[in-house]
C-alpha cells in the first residue's frame, strides 16, 4: 500500500468549511463521543474554532493528506494538563494518517508529560496513541453528546 504524503500546517479560514463537514458524520460521532451537544448548529461551531485558534496555549494544525484537508490535529491545556486531540473525515480512515499526523504534532510540542483520553471501545483511537508512545494511566467517566450517556475512556499519557 502507497502512503499518503500527511503534512501538518497552521489551520487556515477555508478549512473550517472542511472540518464542519467532518463533525456531521454520525460514525464519528458515535466514534468520539465527546462532541458539541449539537454538531450541526454552525454558528456555535465558528465560535469554538475561534477559541481554538487564538487560545494562547494551544497549538492547531490542518493535517493535509496529498494536498487536500483530511482533518485537524491539537494540543491544548484541560485541568492543568497539556492535551492532545485529533479529528479525521471518515474518508481518511484506517491508512494510517493519524498516527503520522500525531506523530508530526508531537515533534513540535515539546511539554512532556502529555495527556490524551478516548472513549474505552474506540479501539482505532487508542491504536493511533499507544503508537504514537501513549500510555493507559487511569479511567474516567463523562456525558458524551455524541452517544447522549454517561460513557468510560481511558486517560493516557506520554512522559518522554
Amino acid at each position: 500500500m502507497i502512503q499518503p504524503d500527511v503534512r501538518l500546517r497552521t489551520v487556515e479560514d477555508a478549512d473550517l468549511a472542511y472540518f464542519f463537514v467532518h463533525m456531521q458524520d454520525p460514525a464519528a460521532i458515535q466514534m468520539a463521543a465527546f462532541t458539541p451537544a449539537d454538531p450541526s448548529d454552525r454558528d456555535a461551531f465558528d465560535a469554538r474554532w475561534q477559541r481554538i485558534r487564538t487560545h494562547p496555549t494551544g497549538t492547531v494544525r490542518t493535517v493535509l493528506t496529498d494536498g487536500q484537508v483530511a482533518g485537524h490535529v491539537a494540543s491544548f491545556d484541560y485541568a492543568g494538563n497539556t492535551e492532545v486531540t485529533y479529528w479525521l473525515g471518515r474518508e481518511h480512515w484506517g491508512r494510517g494518517i493519524a498516527t503520522r499526523a500525531l506523530r508530526e504534532l508531537l515533534a513540535e510540542v515539546t511539554t512532556r508529560p502529555l495527556h490524551a483520553r478516548a472513549v474505552q471501545d474506540n479501539a482505532a483511537s487508542l491504536r493511533v496513541l499507544e503508537r504514537c508512545g501513549f500510555r493507559v494511566c487511569g479511567e474516567d467517566r463523562g456525558f458524551a453528546n455524541g452517544r447522549a450517556a454517561e460513557v468510560a475512556e481511558y486517560v493516557l499519557v506520554l512522559d518522554a
